[in-house]
């Protein structure tokens, strides 16, 4: 069972919608308070107020600014999460939305992430409204997130570099690879805060999943428009066999490199977080042989897998294509006692009666190793222990 959160964007969302909807579905005030005085930020206050958009009824989030507030670096942001106290899971996520964030703003005005300074994106509001949101997922249990389709709107929007259309230049890079739509109201309803959380931490986007639903909130906008500026998060269980995530895949062609080193960059990329890597003989041109390297990722890993394949393979340039849907099984890792010492298991679900057991190949070989017995008795005994305790319970 997987706890999710699914979020219906019938009229956009941003920082403070998603958090206005967490806060209305269970997410305690007090307890976002406590988490976010682990920062050091200063000169701001938040409130949470029950109102109705609409004629629904929902949480509206605000965060009130005492004093002008200075524009930050993508390395001043880190520093704040760095030197916090809050629980490591959520400064890792939360630097994933502002490195993403960071990276869209400087492609589009051709600078490095270093060379960024942030307008909205660098003030108070906008960090809490980001390091909120994953504190706020956190707090619930929450281990998936499912976003549908985003409405973006249309028309124009007023920024720091003046007026721009909608979606915005960041919000538009943001949501590459996302299904966007516009009925034509008029306005920013999609912000570059909100398309940064949910691109990045998102695992799947388009219909609702299938999900046992336990609760549902409404986080309110400040617009009035023809539709309630409303965004809704249905939070609930996850019970099916597979879940599915949002993947990318890199794909590069080499043809002068010693074969001896893909072992070193096959560990260097999975260590990094990649999901899958996997190489193909292929004939190039001038009919050389070559290796197809293919390694898919989460989006919030592309950049850094992208990196190691440069610094480690002879390749020029890499290939990036958006793998639309990836199917994966429900499964989990667990550690049996052995009369050799602990082993890891790992337990996928075909049905919900019927269960693969699969004995990790290195703690069976260590085992083997260590005593000097056949690695299959090894595996076999493993795979009986861990079959009797999953009956057992």
């Amino acid at each position: 069972m997987m706890r999710i959160a699914y979020f219906d964007c019938f009229s956009g969302a941003s920082g403070d919608m998603i958090l206005g909807s967490l806060l209305d579905s269970g997410l305690k005030i007090e307890e976002l308070k406590n988490e976010l005085k682990k920062l050091n930020l200063s000169g701001y206050k938040v409130r949470a107020t029950k109102k109705t958009k609409s004629g629904i009824a929902g949480t509206k989030f605000d965060v009130d600014i005492s004093h002008d507030q200075h524009h930050r670096s993508l390395k001043d942001i880190f520093k704040i999460v760095d030197d916090s106290s809050i629980d490591p899971e959520i400064k890792k996520k939360s630097k994933a939305v502002f490195k993403r964030l960071g990276e869209a703003e400087a492609k589009i005005h051709d600078k490095s992430v270093d060379e960024i300074h942030f307008h909205e994106v660098g003030a108070v509001d906008a960090i809490v409204d980001i390091v909120g949101a994953v504190i706020g997922f956190h707090s619930l249990g929450i281990q998936g997130i499912y976003v549908s389709k985003l409405h973006v709107g249309t028309g124009t929007v007023e920024c720091a570099h003046g007026t721009l259309p909608v979606p915005a230049p960041a919000t538009a890079e943001l949501l590459q690879g996302v299904p966007i739509y516009s009925t034509g109201i008029e306005g920013e309803l999609v912000t570059p805060t909100g398309a940064a959380i949910l691109s990045t931490l998102s695992s799947h986007f388009g219909s609702m999943p299938e999900m046992i639903i336990e609760k549902i909130g409404y986080g309110l906008g400040g617009k009035e428009l023809t539709i309630p500026n409303a965004l809704r998060v249905c939070i609930g269980r996850f019970e099916g066999i597979f879940s599915e995530d949002r993947v990318q895949l890199i794909e590069t062609n080499i043809d002068d490199m010693n074969p001896q080193f893909y072992d070193h960059i096959m560990q260097m990329l999975y260590t990094e977080g990649a999901k899958e890597v996997y190489m193909t003989p292929v004939y190039m041109k001038k009919n050389r042989p070559g290796t197809l390297l293919s390694v898919i990722a989460s989006i919030d890993k592309v950049d850094s897998l992208i990196e190691i394949i440069f610094q480690e393979t002879t390749t020029l340039g890499v290939r990036i294509s958006d793998v639309k849907k990836r199917k994966v099984l429900k499964r989990e890792l667990i550690t049996v006692d052995t009369p050799w010492g602990k082993a890891h298991v790992k337990v996928r679900m075909i049905s919900e009666d019927k269960k693969i057991i699969s004995p990790e190949y290195d703690d069976c070989k260590k085992l083997a190793k260590k005593n000097r017995l056949p690695i299959q008795e090894i595996y076999e005994a493993i795979r009986r222990i861990a079959s009797e305790r999953l009956d057992r319970s």
